[in-house]
């Protein structure tokens, strides 16, 4: 599968039930994040682990490797703690002369999804079972196994590999998560997998790669890359806000109950708004009407501790310090009073440009300025 595929697996949920948002997203950049980059460097530790395990490389040909992802700036004894447990649940599951391991495999899931490819983390065939184990690093969410869209998709592609050399009845899929101690197991039979996939996945799937079908919005939006300027979440969370004009005057127990239940998705949702309307407005690719972007109010800081406190010590000012750490600000100038303050440190301080926020046109503060400094918006999928 390509990098940026349309009808990724691993938004398959989303693609299954608002088949019009693949295509929506496509107008919108796939970018990475550190938390992507992160549980990528995992896998690979957690790979290089079990491929020594099961005897695929050597000692030597291991350390090489893992020599390689100990200099990636993700790469913690963390990590690997997790990584190496991930390769110790796949090898427990194993049984020598009887099943067969197969790691990091390429599937393919053209026969129910237009350019369907996809990896396999970790397979294992044996007595008519096939084993699927999925490594998730990450521990904003909690991923469980049944049902699991991603999951039955991958099933699908290594059951087609495997169906004319090994005879499989049923497929076992197991979901690892160490880092929220989540490890979910879910089991189907290959005709029922072949059936959802021929009655639910394939028709749906035609629907998606065409950009048609209903727009589905909900609790799938989460990840859209498409949700911050989608007209169907719009309406979908606007009838929230048309609860404020309803009679009688006060809510009835059933609309309350309503704005509960949304309250999550509709909070992020304009979470979304916000941060791709200041992410525009930033660029200058964008202007809204009445708004404006400007500095959200920094606090000063020390350019240099060091050099601050080598200075103030030259003083004869000792008493500057907490526990491994200067003085606050504050406290820092009312102990030497304003006039040393001014003299020593007003110099060595630095205030950093504040981060840009949208604000009213009618607000006092100056127009931001993309020269004032630099700041980085972090993208909410990275959860």
């Amino acid at each position: 599968m390509s990098k940026h595929a349309i009808l990724s697996p691993s938004a398959a949920s989303r693609w299954l039930t608002c088949t019009p948002s693949a295509r929506l997203e496509q107008e919108f950049p796939n970018t990475s994040s550190s938390y992507a980059d992160e549980g990528t460097l995992a896998h690979a530790v957690g790979e290089c682990i079990l491929r020594q395990l099961a005897g695929m490389i050597t000692s030597a040909e291991a350390e090489t490797i893992m020599a390689v992802h100990m200099n990636n700036q993700y790469y913690n004894k963390e990590l690997h703690d997790y990584a190496e447990g991930y390769a110790y649940f796949v090898w427990n599951q194993c049984k020598p002369g009887k099943t067969h391991l197969f790691i990091e495999t390429r599937l393919d899931m053209t026969e129910w999804i237009e350019d369907g490819f996809g990896t396999g983390d970790a397979l294992i065939i044996g007595e008519k079972v096939m084993i699927f184990d999925d490594y998730k690093h990450g521990k904003g969410v909690p991923v469980y196994a049944p049902e699991n869209k991603q999951l039955m998709i991958y099933a699908l592609g290594a059951y087609e590999m495997f169906k004319e050399i090994y005879e499989i009845d049923r497929i076992q899929m197991n979901i690892y998560q160490p880092r929220i101690d989540n490890i979910s197991s879910w089991e189907i039979s290959v005709a029922e997998l072949l059936e959802w996939a021929e009655k639910d996945l394939k028709p749906k799937a035609a629907l998606a790669y065409a950009g048609e079908g209903e727009f589905a919005p909900g609790k799938a939006c989460t990840f859209c890359r498409a949700k911050a300027t989608c007209r169907a979440l719009h309406d979908y969370n606007m009838e929230l806000a048309a609860l404020d004009f309803k009679n009688p005057d006060l809510l009835t127990d059933e609309e309350v109950a309503l704005v509960l239940e949304r309250s999550d998705s509709f909070t992020k949702w304009i979470d979304s708004v916000e941060g791709y309307a200041l992410a525009t407005a930033v660029s200058g690719e964008k202007q809204w009407p009445g708004m404006k972007v400007v500095e959200v109010r920094s606090n000063r800081k020390y350019n240099s501790e060091v050099i601050v406190a080598t200075k103030l010590e030259t003083a004869g000012y000792t008493d500057i310090y907490k526990p491994k750490a200067l003085l606050p600000l504050g406290e820092m100038e009312k102990k030497l009073t304003k006039p040393v303050f001014a003299e020593i440190v007003e110099p060595l301080l630095i205030k950093p440009p504040g981060a840009p926020t949208l604000v009213k046109e009618s607000d006092k503060r100056q127009p931001y300025s993309v020269a004032a400094g630099e700041f980085k918006i972090i993208a909410d999928e990275d959860i």
